[in-house]
């Protein structure tokens, strides 16, 4: 049996935990204390993170549908089938939306895909409408958008207000 670190991907906080791997199936989830975000704690998402990995209902193949049936396909073919579908849109046509539940780094591959593959400039973000009173807020207050201390500065708080 071995530990595998790795990011919990749920959403973009950011956790830490070990995959535990047993014979080289992913078998459960265990604690990663050192994590500075989560200290080893995890949310019932995480803590059940693995359980898809090896669900039956798990696709394991490309399927392309072809009249009202999915067929099996191999990569080649679907790559191929998704690079033509985009080929046949021009640049304005096209547009991709973020997500604030993904990391940065997934939102930064994304409008990298938007502006390097598909040279689009219509990119956005969920926050935008949903937390931009919020980002305005921060940003005359504080001038940043975001917050203005780490995780870890909670803990030296002498008070911490939170609403919602």
């Amino acid at each position: 049996m071995k530990y595998v670190q790795t990011t919990c991907p749920y959403c973009g906080t950011g956790c830490s935990f070990n995959l535990v791997v047993d014979e080289g199936k992913v078998v459960g989830v265990a604690p990663y204390q050192r994590s500075p975000v989560n200290e080893g704690k995890l949310c019932p998402k995480g803590t059940y993170a693995h359980e898809f990995v090896n669900s039956p209902d798990r696709l394991t193949k490309p399927l392309i549908k072809k009249g009202e049936k999915f067929v099996e396909a191999t990569w080649a073919e679907a790559l191929k089938l998704i690079a033509d579908k985009f080929k046949s849109y021009k640049p304005d046509e096209c547009a991709c939306l973020a997500s604030a539940r993904t990391s940065n780094e997934d939102n930064y591959a994304m409008m990298k895909f938007a502006r390097g593959v598909l040279k689009t400039k219509h990119i956005d973000h969920c926050a935008r409408l949903c937390h931009a009173s919020t980002v305005a807020g921060l940003a005359a207050i504080f001038g940043s958008g975001a917050m203005t201390n780490s995780i870890g500065d909670i803990a030296e708080a002498s008070c911490v207000f939170i609403i919602g």
